[in-house]
């Protein structure tokens, strides 16, 4: 159900047993290539995370990516470049970890972290969308999975537009499934055959801003399967953890 790189076996089962096979497609399944600069905030995290820098030198993921709060300096950050092997891709470590408080487990909510990095990259970085403006169409990217069954994680950045879905419907869909889902600091998004995937998590769900710019308004977080009829994504909401999330991302510096 974590869209972390590696599948818990618990997870394979539970969705095997839950829902048929779920469709290959393109990673973000059902999604594009991005071309080269098309979003520069974009990261990489070595645990097989994604990522946004909302600061020179602090990245924001999701909670369940990281290991908790403390120094550490294990993870990598591979930034600038939308294909990972390329000479143009600049790396970082990671210096210390907040994650939200009241964190335990992806499907339980608060699943946010922000990373201080070892230097500021020079690149651009996102905006977090302001207000409660989450409903409608978003893109969605990573370099993750074609498809629940692929072990395999891709090197290019792939995006994708994704409809939300209201959180009654996305609910009792989940209910089925006999997990309850966190509406108030969630958003569910997806269709049929397009979708995020392990190895997307903590990256970014977008949209545009009042000029036009790009803002974001979740982060990838968990999902039954990838790209299955009834199970949308679920992404944490920026808009119920705005002012926690800029709080930690001051008190990294």
């Amino acid at each position: 159900m974590v869209r972390k790189v590696a599948l818990i076996l618990i997870g394979i089962v539970v969705s095997v047993m839950a829902a048929p096979p779920a469709r290959a497609g393109v990673t973000v399944v059902g999604g594009d290539v991005a071309p080269p600069g098309k979003f520069p905030w974009m990261v990489r995290l070595s645990m097989g995370c994604g990522g946004t820098l909302i600061g020179p030198r602090v990245v924001l993921t999701a909670g369940h990516c990281v290991d908790g709060t403390g120094d550490t300096k294990s993870i990598e950050v591979t930034a600038g470049a939308v294909d990972l092997k390329s000479a143009k891709a600049l790396t970082a470590h990671s210096v210390s970890v907040i994650r939200a408080v009241g964190f335990r487990d992806e499907t339980r909510g608060d699943d946010w972290a922000v990373i201080r990095l070892d230097h500021a990259f020079a690149l651009p970085t996102l905006p977090l969308a302001e207000g409660a403006n989450d409903r409608g169409k978003f893109v969605v990217l990573g370099w993750g999975q074609t498809g629940e069954n692929s072990m395999k994680q891709e090197r290019r950045l792939h995006y994708a537009t994704v409809p939300t879905v209201p959180d009654a419907k996305c609910a009792a869909e989940y209910q089925k499934a006999g997990v309850k889902l966190v509406a108030k600091e969630s958003i569910c998004a997806g269709k049929r055959g397009v979708d995020t995937c392990q190895g997307d998590s903590g990256g970014p769900m977008i949209g545009h801003g009042a000029a036009g710019e790009w803002v974001q308004v979740g982060i990838v977080s968990w999902g039954l399967g990838c790209a299955r009829d009834g199970y949308p994504g679920v992404y944490t909401q920026i808009s119920a953890f705005r002012d926690e999330i800029r709080q930690a991302a001051k008190k990294l510096g």
